[in-house]
This record gives C-alpha cells, structure tokens and sequence, in this order.
C-alpha cells in the first residue's frame, strides 16, 4: 500500500468567494480551479495577495497549493484564498498562527455590499429631494 503525503485543509472566506486550500509538502506550485495560478489570475496584486502568509512565514517554496474557488469576483477570490491559506498554515504549524494573527491575516474580512433600499436609488444613495 502506497504511503500518502500529509496534506493540510482549510477554508477561507471574503465578500461571497469561498476558497477551499489544500497544502501538501511540495516545490511552490500553485494550482487555482485546475488551472496555474498565472493563468487564473491576470493582476499582479492579487498574486502578491496570495503569497503574503507564505512570505511571512518562510514557507513560499515548502508546500504545493492546491485551491478550488468559487463565488465573488477577482479581488475577493485572492482574499478568500490567502484566509484560506493562513488558516492551513495554522494547522500545518501552531507556532505560526501568533506571525499571522498580528499581521491580521487569520480575520475574515467581513465587509460585503450593501443591498440596494426599496423606493431608493441605491444603498445609501437618495432621490434628490424637491420642495416645491
């Protein structure tokens, strides 16, 4: 019977993406929905997104990644995926999890648009007010 690599799972969250990560001891690939990580992401920012815990922690070349996502745009995608994999790298190694707290990278950023009001132009946007 063939001997498995530990992989480590975690899910991170942002806006409506979801981001499942799997870490396994690897080279530093990136695999995003079946797909390379220059290949599904286009803008430079989000790949540094990506990468900040694993810099942080000195892990960007010990762990292939592997993500499946979904929901959201571009932006919030990369932020569900770097939730995701600081919340890995915790259960991969609890003496990371202080480094990535104070960096701030363990809170999911809960911040998601507002819906638009009935009789209204938008969330917070009025119809000009007319006296006469």
């Amino acid at each position: 019977m063939a001997k498995t690599a530990p992989t480590w799972y975690a899910t991170g969250r942002r806006k409506t993406a979801t981001a499942r990560v799997y870490l396994i001891p690897g080279s530093g690939r990136f695999v995003v929905n079946r797909r390379d990580l220059d290949e599904f992401f286009c803008r430079e920012t989000d790949k540094m997104i990506l990468k900040q815990p694993l810099r942080l922690t000195e892990n960007l070349e010990t762990f292939d990644i592997s993500v499946s996502v979904r929901g959201g745009g571009n932006t919030g995608q990369a932020g569900a995926i770097k939730h995701g994999i600081s919340r890995a790298l915790c259960a991969f190694n609890l003496d990371l999890r202080p480094a990535l707290k104070s960096a701030g990278f363990l809170t999911r950023d809960s911040r998601i648009k507002e819906r638009k009001k009935y009789g209204q132009k938008g969330a917070r946007a009025r119809f000009q007010f007319s006296k006469r």
